[in-house]
């Protein structure tokens, strides 16, 4: 049998006003009524209807996450980082996965409004004007995390891609290479075709090296796509002999295919990726990757967003946290 207020009010011959009180922790109830009324909780085994409470208070204590893929690394860690701080501020997630979809995101978007979620956390490639104004109309703060919107507009957390990859590129360029790769993920998403993009020409043309649209090759983050993107490297008429990979598990295609063909890492190839997820240590070599620091992305989203929930103050919607490259046997 469902256990419920009235219930636990009769049985402790108190008003549900006042088991109300105790339940949400309000001081204002004397101790011997308080352990009288928590008694008869814990004896009846009563358990406070969470939407009930929601409609009283107008707050669910629930935020939507709405992830790409939760299958991949890169999102897990990042989903990680949200859960532990949602849960120390005492919320709970709704998370769906939206499959890189536009249409699935917003109808997520709406799905999770309708929920009476507090907040949400949203996580998304390509953010469009369409993302934009569905944001703008939300009764609820929303924060973008390891995702871009180039009004400026929305709160959000990231790093500086441009200079991350502008570190990387320049890396190759101070060891000698001038025939230098880019295999990135989708150039229609803002990150890659234009943060990412952006620095790798910017480090080419400092050292006064010609861009080549043949050396940047476009993938879809996945394995299958990192092994195309050598394929295709390979079959331009200057081989490259350092490639910087937009993705981890990516740059394992990468390094898989080139062995496959019976090359050598990092001596015929030095590879660099970037995100930093398990898989950089998984694979042989292991990979020298731009650490992108993506529990705390989620951590610093979450946190930003307890503050729009809860009126604090927010100094930085906008905010950068740092990277750096972490060395490994990809590279010399």
């Amino acid at each position: 049998m469902n256990i419920t207020i009235y219930d636990v009010a009769r049985e402790a011959n108190v008003s549900m006003a006042t088991v109300s009180r105790v339940v949400n922790g309000n001081p204002n109830v004397k101790p011997v009524t308080r352990k009288k009324v928590l008694d008869v909780i814990e004896r009846l085994g009563y358990r406070p209807n969470a939407v009930a409470r929601g409609l009283a208070s107008k707050k669910t204590t629930t935020v939507g996450v709405i992830i790409p893929d939760i299958s991949s690394m890169f999102f897990a860690e990042l989903a990680r980082g949200i859960e532990d701080i949602a849960t120390m501020y005492k919320y709970n997630i709704i998370l769906s996965n939206s499959d890189q979809n536009k249409d699935k995101e917003l109808h997520l978007l709406n799905t999770m409004l309708g929920k009476q979620v507090d907040g949400i956390v949203f996580m998304g490639g390509n953010i469009t004007q369409e993302h934009v104004e569905e944001f703008k109309k939300s009764p609820v703060p929303i924060v973008l995390a390891g995702s871009i919107e180039e009004s400026g507009t929305m709160p959000s957390v990231n790093i500086d891609y441009e200079e991350s990859t502008y570190d990387a590129v320049l890396e190759f360029v101070e060891k000698g290479h001038t025939d230098i790769a880019f295999a990135t993920g989708p150039l229609q998403e803002p990150i890659n075709g234009e943060k990412k993009l952006k620095g790798y020409k910017r480090a080419l043309e400092q050292a006064e090296i010609p861009y080549r649209e043949d050396f940047v090759v476009e993938g879809d983050y996945t394995y299958d796509s990192g092994i195309e993107a050598f394929e295709k490297l390979l079959e331009g008429p200057v081989k490259p002999t350092a490639i910087f990979v937009g993705t981890d598990e990516m740059a394992l295609g990468v390094i898989h295919g080139a062995e496959d063909r019976g090359f050598n890492i990092p001596n015929d190839f030095e590879i660099i990726s970037s995100d930093n997820t398990r898989l950089a240590l998984m694979v042989r070599p292991q990979l020298t990757t731009v650490v992108q620091p993506l529990y705390d992305i989620g951590a610093v989203a979450m946190r930003l967003l307890t503050k729009y929930m809860n009126k604090e103050s927010v100094e930085e919607q906008i905010v950068v946290l740092p990277h750096r490259i972490e060395h490994r046997q990809s590279t010399k």
